[in-house]
């Protein structure tokens, strides 16, 4: 009887723990909530954004620690891999950085130094392209363009 007892509780703590990593398991697959501050760090905070369509959104963020901005898109519904870009260019440095390729969820992080001046950036998904000139500074006014290539 003590045997059977014995069994029976491995049995049971079997079961938990193969119960216990299914449940861990699934939790740890599902796709995460992506922010902005996801993709570039706790410390870049919004400073814009810009809808590419219905699709997604393309945000600038922004560090004041460090002066840097980042660009990144979000796809509204993530799912099947898409191709998705994110890009920043600083008109006075010509500094410049992008990241494009297929994605399931956001492309980007893209980083360039930014205190002080104007920056141009934007993004894509599929076949929507948004772009931002002359942003986030007083001199300028910026100028939007969104087309479905």
């Amino acid at each position: 009887m003590g045997i059977m007892r014995n069994v029976a509780a491995v049995g049971a703590l079997t079961a938990l723990a193969v119960g216990g990593s299914i449940a861990l398991g699934t939790t740890a697959s599902a796709a995460p909530n992506v922010t902005p501050q996801g993709v570039c760090g706790s410390a870049y905070k919004t400073v814009n954004s810009a809808p590419v369509g219905s699709l997604g959104t393309v945000y600038l963020t922004y560090n004041s620690s460090n002066g840097k901005n980042c660009v990144a898109t979000i796809r509204t519904n993530p799912g099947t891999l898409k191709y998705m870009s994110a890009y920043i260019y600083v008109p006075d440095t010509e500094e410049w950085a992008e990241d494009s390729e297929s994605y399931t969820s956001y492309a980007g992080p893209a980083y360039v130094y930014g205190k002080g001046h104007c920056v141009s950036w934007g993004g894509s998904i599929d076949n929507v392209y948004v772009s931002v000139n002359n942003s986030n500074c007083a001199a300028l006014k910026e100028h939007r363009v969104t087309e479905i290539r």
